[in-house]
This record gives structure tokens, C-alpha cells and sequence, in this order.
């Protein structure tokens, strides 16, 4: 069991504050827009392209991120208080909201480049995973997206009262680490399979479908509200995200038997 004693703000000049969130979301989509970078270009894309498309990805993946978390959270937390919604420096930014926020931009300028989409998107899949893992650090400060309560063995009390936890001293089960361990494990497989000879688009479905069922099975251990159909928010978009993956990479993986066929 570990007590998490670190304040979220690291520092405070009048009204503005400097928190722990927002440092380390700006390193996470640092260190995700270099290794985007670096893949891009050796699969082909101009370095000056990928720049600029990458601001508009991160302006649709930040506002994707918070519009998600503001539905899921509408009804307990900004139907109360709506001046919070802008508040994103405070924490509360949905992976799945982030995903679907960055697809749109990119799916838009891509086509106005007349770029192949597919290779592209495997070019971003590795550094966006390992993005979202060092992100969630954030929220292991933050305490914003911890689990339900736990007696052990291995949960997350905080003392601060900055931490965004339903109660002080109580220990959570740790999700975030759980998805830290996730992410990382994902990253360390589109590492290894991003030189094979795999079809355009191979390496994104495999990250999404790794993601999806990961993730689907962590938030039973969450205390997200019900979405839909008994579940919560990020359980039905990994659902929904293995509807449309899994037949993609079925239909990859017989298209080449029925060519040599």
C-alpha cells in the first residue's frame, strides 16, 4: 500500500498555479510528437508536414480528451459548477475522448495531402501509446482517475487536499499503474513489429485492439459512473473499438491466403 504525499501544485503566484498535471501531460505529448516524428518520416512522410499536422492533432486530442470527461462527469461534477469544464489544468482528460479528438484532424488533413491514411496511422500508433503512458502519471498524482476502494494489497491513499480522491486517506485501487503497465507492454510490442513487413494499418488496429481489451477489463476496477448498458464510458468505447478493429485485422490476415490461393 502506498500513501501518496506529493502536491499536486508545484507552485503558486497569486491565482495562477503550476501543477504536476500539466507538466507532466506536456512532456507525455513531447515525447509522443518526437517518436510520431522520427517514425513518420522514415515511413516516408515530410518532417515539415508532420509538424504541422501535429499541432492540430494535439488541439483536437486535448479538446476530444475534456469533452469526454465533461459527459461522463456532466450530471456529479460541471452540471454544478460549468466554469470548471475550461478547468483542464486541474485534471480530467478521457484517453478515449483524446483518440477519437486527434483521429478527426488527421484523418482531415491527411486526405487533403493525399496521404496513404493506413501507414500513417502506424506511424503515430507507437508514440501515442507511449504518450498515454507517461500521462498517466499524471493522474497517480492527481489522484483523478484512481479505482474503487481497497483493503489491499496494493492500493493508493493520498494526504494533500489538492488530490482529486472522494476522501483523504483512503486507499484506491490503483488504475492508473495498472494502465501505466498496460501501455508500456503495448508500446513494447509496436516496437518490435513496426519493421516487419506487416500490411499498411496492421500496426494502429493491434494497438487499438490491445488497448481496447486492456483497458475494457482495468475499468472494472474503477469508479467510473455507469454509461450505458450497465457499463461505464471507457468500457463501452473499447466495445465499440473491438467492433470495428477485430474484423480489420481478420480481414488483413486472410486477404493474403486467399492472393497465394
Amino acid at each position: 500500500m502506498i500513501t501518496v504525499s506529493i502536491d499536486p501544485i508545484i507552485f503558486s503566484i497569486g491565482h495562477f498555479h503550476l501543477r504536476w498535471y500539466s507538466v507532466i501531460v506536456m512532456l507525455a505529448i513531447g515525447i509522443a510528437f518526437w517518436l510520431v516524428t522520427r517514425e513518420s518520416v522514415r515511413k516516408g512522410f515530410s518532417k515539415e508536414a508532420i509538424y504541422d499536422l501535429a499541432i492540430w492533432v494535439v488541439m483536437g486530442g486535448l479538446i476530444g480528451a475534456r469533452l469526454f470527461h465533461v459527459i461522463d462527469h456532466w450530471p456529479d461534477v460541471f452540471s454544478k459548477d460549468p466554469g470548471r469544464i475550461f478547468a483542464i489544468w486541474e485534471g480530467g482528460l478521457a484517453i478515449w475522448g483524446g483518440i477519437v479528438g486527434g483521429l478527426v484532424p488527421l484523418v482531415i488533413y491527411g486526405r487533403r495531402q493525399r496521404w496513404n491514411l493506413a501507414r500513417l496511422l502506424d506511424a503515430f500508433a507507437p508514440g501515442v501509446v507511449l504518450g498515454q503512458a507517461i500521462g498517466r502519471f499524471a493522474c497517480i498524482i492527481t489522484g483523478d482517475s484512481v479505482g474503487k476502494p481497497t483493503s489491499g494489497p496494493f492500493g493508493l491513499a493520498y494526504t494533500s487536499k489538492e488530490a482529486m480522491v472522494p476522501q483523504l486517506g483512503v486507499f484506491y485501487t490503483p488504475t492508473p499503474i495498472y494502465e501505466i503497465l498496460l501501455n508500456t507492454a503495448i508500446f513494447a510490442v509496436l516496437w518490435r513489429l513496426r519493421k516487419l513487413k506487416l500490411p499498411d494499418g496492421a500496426l494502429f488496429l493491434i494497438y487499438l485492439s490491445l488497448y481496447s481489451f486492456g483497458r475494457f477489463f482495468i475499468t472494472f476496477m474503477s469508479s467510473y459512473r455507469e454509461f450505458a448498458f450497465g457499463l461505464n464510458q471507457a468500457q463501452v468505447m473499447s466495445l465499440i473499438g473491438l467492433v470495428i478493429v477485430i474484423p480489420l485485422l481478420l480481414r488483413m490476415a486472410i486477404a493474403p491466403k486467399r492472393v497465394n490461393g
